[in-house]
């Protein structure tokens, strides 16, 4: 109850840069199921999104997080 998870939320290396939209949904809704168990977690990128990610799968991150947060 005492430590936060500040990012982790999708991984931008691989998963949201060479991903499926499907597979950026699936990290981002288990990541956040992992690490928001009792509260504490603020969902990051970590690093900043590159250029290079498509915009499908941005919208399939936030889209993801607006679904866990339902």
């Amino acid at each position: 109850d005492k430590i936060v998870f500040w990012g982790g939320g999708v991984d931008t290396q691989k998963v949201l840069s060479f991903g499926s939209p499907d597979d950026v949904r699936q990290q981002v809704l288990e990541q956040c199921t992992i690490l928001s168990r009792g509260g504490g977690f603020v969902f990051n990128t970590v690093h900043n999104i590159q250029a290079d990610v498509p915009t499908e799968n941005v919208i399939a991150m936030i889209e993801a997080l607006n679904e866990f947060n339902k």
